[in-house]
């Protein structure tokens, strides 16, 4: 079988064409009710959801376990939408092609845990998804310099990572702010996904400093209405784009 044409840097991957228009809202299913998740999905995705957020967590990495590959199996049953998937686990290279048979179209892994991130991004695209890489809130910027030209999107951390329902890290805005503007300098073109506490009080800031994927779980899936809730967040981050 031949060999797939190699990236150049700079360009996008072949999977980038996954990644939604941006901005985009990223639902964290993490936060739904997994009694009604069909509906729950439905009411997000008619709010204005443009992908969903899977949050995988092991245990080990980080004080908490999630899900698996047969939930973002259901998850891919249930939408159309790309499916965000967030390796918040150790060798997340045993896994990755598993969690892309299951339907995962983005995957993203941690600069904190994967020792040969050119290798883990390489795997990712040639398993078919785009290839992200996220950052701890404590972790600098500057440890992407040599990875950034190839990934598809950076996952910046505004919580400790683990568990949902954390108040957002406001220091983490000037971070999206200072890593738009590296990937303005080097010409790359990796979208910025911000994750953790965000809802109607930051969304617009995170989208202003440079974001354009913004994962909100408690803020649309709180156990009311999360077709309104979604909505509300969408037409938030539709207005400020008019208006950038």
């Amino acid at each position: 079988m031949a060999s797939p044409p190699k990236q150049k840097r700079g360009e996008p991957s072949p999977a980038a064409g996954r990644l939604p228009e941006t901005p985009a809202l990223a639902p964290s299913i993490l936060a739904a009710d997994f009694g009604c998740l069909t509906d729950e999905i439905a009411a997000a995705e008619e709010g204005g959801a443009r992908l969903f957020h899977l949050d995988v967590m092991d245990g080990h990495f980080v004080p908490n376990l999630s899900m698996g590959p047969p939930v973002v199996e259901a998850v891919n049953r249930a939408t159309e939408l790309p499916l965000d998937v967030h390796l918040m686990i150790e060798e997340p290279d045993r896994y990755i092609e598993r969690f892309v048979q299951a339907g995962a179209d983005l995957i993203s892994v941690h600069q904190e845990v994967v020792p040969h991130l050119h290798r883990t991004v390489r795997f990712i695209h040639d398993c078919g998804a785009s290839a992200g890489v996220a950052l701890n809130p404590a972790t600098p910027i500057g440890v992407l310099e040599e990875i950034l030209p190839d990934l598809d999107y950076v996952l910046l951390m505004s919580v400790n990572p683990g568990f949902g329902g954390q108040r957002f890290i406001p220091a983490v805005l000037s971070k999206v702010a200072a890593l738009r503007k590296r990937i303005e300098e080097i010409g790359a073109r990796a979208a910025i996904e911000v994750d953790g506490g965000v809802g109607p009080e930051n969304i617009v800031q995170a989208l202003e400093a440079g974001a354009g994927i913004l994962v909100a779980g408690s803020a649309v899936f709180d156990g009311r209405d999360p077709r309104a809730r979604a909505r509300a967040l969408a037409a938030l981050l539709a207005g400020a784009r008019r208006r950038g």
